[in-house]
């Protein structure tokens, strides 16, 4: 849906101000005391409008320029040298449509200048929410688009140009992961920034307990684009995998799991520059020791109870 402007035509429900000049005093349009007239008139369902002593002229679908020279056809042999100027008084017809989580929903005027999505955007108050967590979808005829608010801004080829009857809903979806496993708290959690590696989404849910977690054991569970799985896993194994059954999600996507082990000053550095995504799964392993004492408390329960059993029986 993107590419380069269109220029701006007139539509159907405009309304223009068509001004004659005549250069004699005693013309259709002039007199003693004035050399122009004023019409004002609003283009119709059909895409016309009527003029006096010219008759029925197609607006809709021309540019403000073709508009007049098309008038200044229709003048040949009926006005005096004339001359025509021509301009917008309103243009219901260069409308984009903007709702959903923005300041000010409304119908947006578009100027006669090319206007992009943030602009208009701007227009109705700008998104609700921050950049980072509002989608922008844009309508246009029988083709959706979908794309990041932020993106548009990181990236000016892909916010691309409005044109009317667009419609543009702007949608707040909080970036998300979700944290499972021996961390201080676990659940869904919120970015709450633009951006998140993993040691800072370790940290937002308590990071790991020294005494529970098991620092060889962190994982990342994702679903990635092909090309990068394929380049983790190599062709060959990604094409035998995919032969195999390995299936992808709805948006093209595979499921591939990263490892950390946090006992390692490596991973501690790469997990500085490791950005998460929203969606991921971010797991703690338990520490092997965990469950042993588990083991231990239990038996220990078991005794207790049954060392218990017997002093009652001997009494």
């Amino acid at each position: 849906m993107g590419g380069a402007a269109r220029a701006p035509v007139i539509g159907v429900g405009d309304q223009l101000k068509i001004t004659i000049f005549e250069a004699g005093p005693d013309g259709l349009f002039s007199t003693a005391d004035s050399k122009n007239t004023s019409i004002t008139v609003i283009v119709q369902p059909d895409g016309k409008a009527a003029l006096p002593y010219v008759g029925e002229v197609i607006f809709a679908g021309r540019t403000l320029e073709q508009s007049r020279q098309a008038v200044l056809h229709s003048l040949a042999n009926k006005a005096v040298e004339p001359d025509v100027i021509i301009s917008t008084e309103g243009s219901p017809s260069r409308t984009v449509a903007v709702s959903g989580t923005v300041h000010k929903p409304s119908l947006v005027p578009l100027d006669l200048t090319a206007e992009k999505i943030t602009e208009v955007i701007a227009k109705a108050g700008g998104p609700a929410s921050e950049p980072y967590e509002s989608y922008v979808t844009l309508v246009r005829g029988r083709k959706t688009g979908t794309a990041l608010l932020q993106n548009l801004i990181d990236n000016p080829s892909e916010n691309i140009y409005v044109e009317p009857k667009d419609q543009i809903f702007v949608s707040k979806d909080p970036r998300t992961f979700t944290a499972l496993g021996a961390f201080g708290k676990s659940g869904r959690v919120p970015f709450g920034a633009r951006n998140l590696n993993l040691l800072e989404a370790v940290a937002l849910v308590g990071g790991g307990d020294d005494t529970q977690t098991d620092a060889k054991g962190y994982f990342v569970f994702r679903y990635e684009e092909p090309e990068i799985v394929s380049d983790l896993l190599g062709a060959q194994h990604f094409d035998e995998l995919i032969a195999r059954g390995m299936t992808s999600d709805k948006d093209g996507r595979y499921p591939i799991v990263y490892r950390f082990d946090m006992s390692v000053a490596d991973s501690l550095i790469v997990g500085q520059t490791f950005p998460v995504k929203s969606r991921d799964v971010i797991y703690s392993s338990r520490h092997p020791s965990i469950d042993y004492l588990k083991f231990v408390n239990l038996l220990s329960r078991t005794m207790s109870v049954a060392h218990q059993g017997v002093d009652t029986f001997d009494n």
